[in-house]
């Protein structure tokens, strides 16, 4: 038996024709002339779908709906009616109805509304399930030959796609299968990075992305001197799928004049990363033209407090005349307080506006029980995003910049991976804690398992000792130390983390948007 359908109209007995042919396609219908006793019925049975026209003698059409929807909001409602008035439309709509014919409508109508309503997810998921079957073969083909950035752009688009859309799908076999497709892409983007990461550094490679110390001069720059006016905002630890989820809601105010996928210097981390991107240095050029900017791995203390003040020096080397304020929020209240005063901040031309809740969201994850429970899988944390990006000050900040007409460039330092393979490291006391890459001297470990830099300066890192090096932990893989292993291993695996070499932590956002 298919679905069951409530048909309320008082010119019932007209419609016997549609009923007859519903009931042929397998579909129970029952029907009723007013409008009280349609929600009578709903009261005594389980429909799937209403079916209600808009013109009943007694209780209206619209009443009937908005009492419908007061105790089952659920439950699905094809308004029908003789009017194509506008008001009576938004009327309708405004009421939350599934679809709306107008009369005289025929059967393919009613049978095409009925398989929107009622199939259209088993209809979606088939299609997607069929679809990505066919994309699984083209990407898999990719996969096996040599890629250039622009291809692995291309590749990792189009895996967060699938990996959206069939998240939709409920299809649990078919992202089991995306799952290991994925893990393999990441595997062959290690060998990527690995082999020209340094050459990109080196300028010896004509492929070399978009990087963290280049973003701002080559795609920043050139939009705000374009524009009277011009927000920048970074959202630590913002993935490419992240931006994806919030970006319908963004559009509903902006529409996006260019969107790019540019690449996160190594370390993946906030200090090197987002440093880079405000001084148009590498870190280690960092600490030898402003030693007194850079805070070793061994040392106590904030390692990024000084982002304006590197800001304000690559404008200068890059021809200066730009006045610009600077914000960062690292928590509620300040988001609030920032959302309070923001038309005081209005008179420069540039404004820069570091957002951190992304990255508290990874650490929460880690460390707090509910957060892990909220945010078990990449689903539920990209879930989490949108609902905190929703309610938070930065969203009405968005929207306030949206009502004053000022373009956004919105981007980030870098993502997060979330780690589930462990490899051991043995390292001193003055080891630096990330769990996705160390640095120091004496580190032992597999090889096989890790990226290794053994001179920082052939990627511009900084050297804390003569004899310290750099390990990047390759895909899924987190580093943990033999003492209390199991514990280590149980407490941060399936945690986001970031710092290593994975597409997920390397392949970010930049996005131009334009109010509309």
């Amino acid at each position: 038996m298919g679905a069951t359908i409530l048909w309320a109209d008082d010119e019932i007995d007209l419609l016997t024709p549609h009923i007859l042919f519903l009931r042929e396609k397998g579909y129970e219908v029952i029907t009723t002339s007013s409008g009280a006793e349609a929600l009578d019925l709903i009261e005594e049975r389980q429909f799937d779908i209403v079916f209600l026209d808009e013109n009943m003698p007694g209780l209206t059409g619209l009443e009937t709906l908005e009492r419908m929807k007061t105790k089952y909001p659920g439950l699905p409602v094809v308004m029908i009616t003789k009017s194509e008035e506008e008001a009576i439309m938004n009327d309708a709509i405004g009421s939350n109805i599934s679809d709306y014919l107008i009369k005289p409508v025929n059967p393919n109508q009613i049978l095409l509304s009925l398989k929107k309503n009622l199939e259209n997810k088993k209809l979606v998921s088939e299609k997607t399930s069929m679809a990505y079957q066919q994309q699984f073969r083209q990407i898999g083909a990719s996969l096996s030959a040599s890629l250039s950035f622009k291809e692995w752009v291309q590749i990792y688009s189009e895996l967060v796609f699938w990996e959206l859309e069939l998240g939709k799908s409920g299809d649990e076999n078919l992202r089991d299968i995306f799952l290991m497709q994925k893990a393999e892409a990441n595997t062959v983007f290690c060998k990527f990075i690995e082999t020209n990461y340094i050459d990109w550094l080196k300028g010896q490679d004509e492929d070399k992305p978009i990087l963290s110390h280049t973003l701002f001069r080559e795609r920043c720059l050139p939009v705000i001197k374009k524009e009277n006016k011009s927000f920048l905002i970074i959202i630590d630890n913002l993935r490419y799928d992240q931006w994806k989820v919030i970006q319908p809601k963004i559009e509903e105010l902006y529409r996006v004049v260019k969107e790019e996928i540019c690449c996160s210097i190594l370390p993946t981390a906030t200090q090197y990363a987002r440093n880079a991107l405000f001084s148009g240095l590498m870190p280690g050029e960092i600490q030898k033209r402003f030693p007194q900017y850079w805070t070793r791995e061994a040392d106590e203390g904030t390692r990024n407090q000084f982002e304006s003040e590197l800001l304000e020096d690559q404008l200068k080397r890059l021809g200066g005349g730009i006045p610009f304020n600077y914000h960062k929020i690292v928590n509620l209240t300040a988001g609030k307080k920032l959302l309070a005063s923001l038309s005081d901040y209005m008179d420069k031309k540039l404004n820069v506006l570091v957002y951190n809740f992304v990255d508290m969201l990874s650490h929460s994850r880690t460390e707090m029980e509910v957060i892990k429970e909220l945010a078990d899988d990449e689903a539920a944390y990209r879930s989490l995003t949108i609902s905190w990006f929703e309610h938070s000050p930065l969203w009405d900040i968005i929207r306030m910049l949206a009502e004053r007409k000022i373009p956004l460039l919105l981007t980030t330092d870098h993502g997060s991976i979330r780690v589930q393979q462990p490899t051991r490291v043995v390292g001193d006391k003055n080891t630096n804690t990330n769990l996705r890459y160390k640095t120091g001297k004496s580190l032992q470990y597999d090889p096989k398992e890790v990226f290794e830099v053994r001179h920082p300066a052939d990627v511009f890192l900084p050297r804390d000792n003569v004899s310290s090096n750099f390990i990047f932990a390759r895909e899924n893989r987190f580093f943990a130390y033999p003492n209390n292993y199991n514990y280590y291993v149980n407490y941060y695996r399936n945690t986001f983390q970031h710092g290593g070499v994975s597409l997920e932590e390397m392949l970010v956002p930049f996005v131009h948007l334009h109010p509309k």
